[in-house]
């Protein structure tokens, strides 16, 4: 899966930005080579610490397109719109293949040969990136109900996305459901159905009222 640290755009304009992912990446590798076996705990301390990362490395990245937007934003000026411009202007780094009508893979999983096909985010990148965003945005102070990666217009995109990759990719994004284990089968269902009937009552003795 893209991350927005692979495709950030002030990796080649912003040296202190490369010099504080350095910096990130080679206290992370030290601390690594010294630490003892992982436990269980630590583990899951490491992965939360590594989206934690993700997570302001995206708010950071956010933070610069707004300042080289023009005319320049501020976040209070920001709004779903804008959250849109920033999703489509990351396509120009993506690395996902997406087949266009026109293209006979269109709708092939696995193509056999090359295409001109543009590449794109994939979905479930550009998903995981508003999550993030959403909740920077959040614990940066912002209120819930003015929160512009949860309004409606980028909701509609990124399903527009999901729904458009799926068709052109050949593959399907739908949460597999979960099969429910089988019913045991009751006794009374097992039973042939003449154990089921109540008995016949016997005949009445000739001559009885």
């Amino acid at each position: 899966m893209d991350s927005l640290q692979e495709f950030n755009p002030s990796n080649a304009s912003n040296s202190s930005s490369i010099n504080i992912n350095t910096t990130t990446t080679t206290t992370t590798s030290s601390s690594s080579n010294t630490a003892p076996a992982a436990s269980p705990s630590s583990a899951t301390s490491s992965t939360l610490s590594r989206y934690e990362n993700q997570k302001r490395r995206d708010w950071n990245t956010f933070g610069q397109y707004l300042r080289n937007h023009r005319p320049p934003l501020s976040l209070a000026r920001c709004s779903g719109a804008h959250v849109l411009e920033f999703l489509r202007y990351l396509d120009q780094f993506g690395k996902t293949k997406v087949h266009t009508q026109l293209c006979p893979f269109f709708g092939h999983p696995n193509p056999p040969a090359p295409c001109p096909c543009p590449l794109r985010q994939a979905w479930g990148s550009l998903d995981a990136l508003i999550g993030r965003l959403r909740a920077a945005f959040e614990e940066h102070g912002g209120k819930p109900e003015a929160n512009p990666f949860g309004a409606r217009a980028v909701r509609l995109y990124l399903r527009e996305v999901r729904d458009s990759q799926a068709k052109a990719r050949g593959i399907s994004y739908e949460k597999k459901k979960r099969k429910r284990p089988p019913q045991s089968s009751s006794t009374t269902s097992a039973l042939p159905v003449q154990a089921i009937l109540p008995p016949t009552p016997p005949p009445a003795p000739p001559g009885a009222s």
